[in-house]
């Protein structure tokens, strides 16, 4: 799990007289670091952004989604007891539940857009349909693996003729994904099925390995959506390790969000919450908007969603939130979108609990190459943190009050 200090808070204000006498003494910066606060700092940093990587990095697309569920389990164990459904939704309650109090769920969903095998050609390339949101240009030349009939990842690329047999119309023009095809090296059908084990209903990942720059503070890579989400509540739960908080906290990471929401249905009627928190890596605008019009931003802080095609949030949990974050200083945008959806709609429309969505800038999402900044990702984390100390039931009750 995270880094968490041995010492107690108290050892750790160090009295400013014998903070200046020490200084003195040990003039070197490294030696400094052996204060536990800040020595604890760093190595969660480290950590988060290990966890993070490794969390993109993870095969997990809609409907397979077992690798990331195990990766998850591992690291939210320490601080709440697990359980997971046939759908492969995980339930992670924290520890210091009492059961017989009003509950606040976290959502974050574990698949990313992928790919899932049709058919094999004659020729022994894969026909494939999309699993999620992709659009096509997005889609040729893509590096990808296919987990074939034995478990093994299997290479592979989304095939394109060369220029030098294309027409001039085939230049200026993009095909199909029906008419797209994957290339593992077979020549012919039988090769693919019989030596490849690949067939109907393997599942395709992108694969791209993530990369943190420390410089500029920023992740490249796939599948920030939703493995943000998901590692901000592993965070979270950790942030809330030993606390008593006036209400129990169940994270669930839900399946199947990039196909229908499906598993939020599921894990809202599971857990009947009285309240939710949304943690969503969200598409950023800030490439392509204008600035008095862009909304989601790198390193501006965590996106409080006002409006997307399904979901329009509790508006009095969503103004509290705001206040919130201001009183914290932390830093926000809200915005009002003309597409997309999230996991957020499900629960509200499950169960009728007030639902915010804290979502984390990500530029370029649904594409294989995404950029998101550290920096967002702990504000996402302070925000919600703050939201479940500061929750009471009198502030919940007026929520509902007209």
């Amino acid at each position: 799990m995270l880094f968490r200090s041995s010492f107690f808070k108290e050892d750790l204000v160090l009295d400013l007289k014998f903070a200046k006498n020490f200084f003195k003494k040990f003039k070197d910066i490294n030696i400094i670091k052996i204060k536990a606060f800040a020595r604890g700092k760093i190595m969660k940093k480290e950590q988060e952004i290990q966890m993070l990587k490794e969390f993109s990095d993870a095969n997990s697309t809609s409907g397979f989604e077992e690798e990331f569920v195990k990766l998850f389990s591992t690291y939210a164990k320490n601080t709440a007891d697990i359980t997971v459904d046939g759908m492969l939704n995980v339930y992670a309650a924290k520890k210091e539940n009492k059961g017989n109090r009003p509950v606040i769920q976290m959502d974050a969903h574990s698949d990313a857009v992928g790919f899932i095998t049709q058919a094999v050609r004659p020729n022994g390339l894969i026909k494939f349909v999309p699993l999620g949101g992709w659009v096509k240009y997005n889609i040729p030349a893509l590096r990808v693996k296919i987990r074939n009939r034995d478990g093994e990842y299997i290479p592979g690329v989304v095939a394109t003729k060369p220029p030098h047999f294309m027409t001039a119309a085939e230049r200026n023009s993009i095909p199909e994904v029906a008419d797209m095809s994957i290339d593992v090296g077979s020549s012919s059908r039988e090769e693919t099925i019989k030596d490849y084990k690949i067939d109907t209903g393997c599942p395709i990942f992108v694969d791209v390995k993530c990369e943190y720059h420390e410089k500029a503070g920023l992740f490249f890579g796939k599948d920030f959506d939703d493995r943000f989400g998901a590692g901000a509540m592993v965070d979270i739960l950790d942030n809330l390790k030993g606390e008593e908080t006036n209400f129990d906290v169940v994270a669930a990471l839900s399946s199947q969000e990039e196909v229908g929401l499906r598993g939020a249905y599921v894990t809202g009627r599971k857990i009947k919450p009285d309240l939710c928190i949304v943690l969503e890596s969200c598409p950023a605008d800030d490439t392509f908007e204008p600035e008095w019009l862009s909304q989601t931003g790198l390193k501006r802080g965590p996106m409080l969603r006002d409006m997307d095609t399904t979901f329009l949030p509790n508006p009095k949990f969503q103004q509290y939130a705001c206040d919130i974050a201001d009183k914290n200083n932390i830093p926000y945008t809200r915005s009002v979108r003309t597409g997309g959806g999230q996991d957020g709609a499900a629960i509200y429309y499950e169960y009728g609990a007030p639902t915010i969505v804290i979502g984390i800038p990500v530029r370029y999402e649904h594409s294989p190459y995404c950029f998101s900044a550290y920096k967002d990702f702990k504000a996402s984390v302070d925000l919600a943190t703050a939201i479940i100390r500061d929750m009471t039931q009198e502030k919940l009750d007026s929520f509902k009050v007209i």
